[in-house]
């Protein structure tokens, strides 16, 4: 009887008109997906093939509108295991072909139903091939999907989108982290204990240190460098997060607070450019960002090439081609996108401190990455030595 009410659900949102509107003035018509309604926030695409419920329930996509390069989306439903965070943090979702009927033994739910279940408001049926080329060609920008009563006349509903605040200058972190401080114990016999200071955490992502030995310690995006040392850490971790890094005065402080010590320091993503706002480097704005589970990464230290997954729209302004003088020793580019040249990574040489850009929890992604994991262990082994 459930699956019968939801299936006629999904039938009616799917026959309501719905549209895209870019702060441009581009428009997209097609149909309702998940909630109907309207929503705005940054366009950006993801080009991932798979992963969807990790994206969706990503928080560092906190206030953007997905828009999927792969054309089938939602084939494997959504399941109760695969979430990175208790809800779904995109602001609306964007697909070309979503699949009728999911098929596989853990889905519990179809996306459409999940995505309604939550009031995320998404559209479907349009030519999301030209709206990547058009975001790639003109850069990320602000959109509205408007479906059911909120569609309007074209300059109305233009006038809106035109009227939401910009991605940059956006102080987002506060808004996805943790309230209270948690902690995640140690898989088997605890090794080291880890503060994590949570600009937008994926659950995997302690798990993975956990998997290690690590007690990880997860703190508010707002704590202090007393809140971290509190926990008497043999290593420091900051998270990935949403936002202009550029506003992260606080997270600044408190790394800063952590090089001086000398405590064994691993950032990802927001992480990477919280380091490099603390060495002195400047941060930008990217035209689209990187999003996805296929992207070309270069680690410079051992010529590797990795396939990694990403999320972000920023990134550090460091120099690729020379050792930089720092606050805190010396530093260098570790990692490079292959792609564009983007910074992807950073590393001292004089004290056990290191960030990438990208995701190497593995959720969802590739598992080129994981190495990195244990090497931070290897920096808090040295450290203990």
């Amino acid at each position: 009887m459930t699956t019968s009410t939801q299936g006629n659900a999904s039938k009616r949102r799917g026959e309501s008109p719905a549209v895209l509107v870019l702060e441009d003035g581009r428009t997209f018509r097609g149909r309702a997906y998940g909630a109907v309604g309207e929503t705005f926030g940054e366009a950006v695409f993801s080009t991932g093939m798979t992963g969807y419920q990790e994206t969706l329930t990503d928080p560092s996509y906190h206030r953007q509108v997905v828009v999927m390069t792969a054309p089938h989306v939602g084939n494997t439903g959504v399941n109760d295991e695969d979430p990175e965070s208790k809800k779904i943090w995109v602001s609306g979702y964007v697909v070309r072909d979503p699949a009728r009927i999911p098929s596989n033994w853990r889905s519990r739910r179809t996306l459409d139903d999940e995505l309604a279940a939550q009031g995320v408001v998404g559209i479907s049926g349009i030519d999301t091939r030209a709206l990547t080329r058009h975001l790639r060609e003109r850069g990320a920008m602000r959109v509205g999907i408007f479906s059911g009563d909120a569609i309007r006349g074209d300059d109305e509903l233009l006038a809106k989108v035109q009227a939401v605040p910009q991605m940059k200058g956006a102080d987002l972190a506060a808004e996805v982290a943790t309230k209270e401080p948690y902690v995640v114990p140690a898989i088997g016999e605890k090794k080291f204990t880890v503060a994590a200071v949570d600009l937008g955490i994926k659950g995997m992502t302690p798990h993975r240190m956990a998997e290690r030995g690590i007690e990880v310690h997860v703190l508010p995006a707002t704590a202090t460098a007393e809140d971290v040392f509190a926990v008497n850490p043999d290593g420091v971790f900051f998270s990935n997060g949403p936002g202009d890094p550029a506003t992260a005065d606080g997270p600044v402080s408190v790394m800063r607070a952590v090089l001086e010590r000398r405590t064994p320091l691993f950032g990802i993503c927001f992480g990477n450019q919280i380091l490099g706002r603390a060495l002195g480097f400047g941060t930008y704005k990217l035209k689209y960002g990187h999003r996805g589970i296929n992207q070309p990464v270069q680690d410079r230290t051992t010529g590797k090439v990795e396939v990694t997954a990403h999320n972000h729209g920023f990134a550090v302004d460091a120099p690729l081609d020379k050792v930089s003088d720092t606050p805190y020793g010396r530093a260098e580019v570790s990692h490079v996108c292959l792609n564009d040249n983007v910074v992807e990574g950073l590393q001292l040489l004089d004290q056990p401190a290191f960030s990438v850009q990208y995701h190497p929890e593995a959720a969802a992604g590739p598992h080129d990455a994981a190495y990195l994991f244990d090497r931070f262990v290897s920096l808090m082994e040295a450290e203990r030595a």
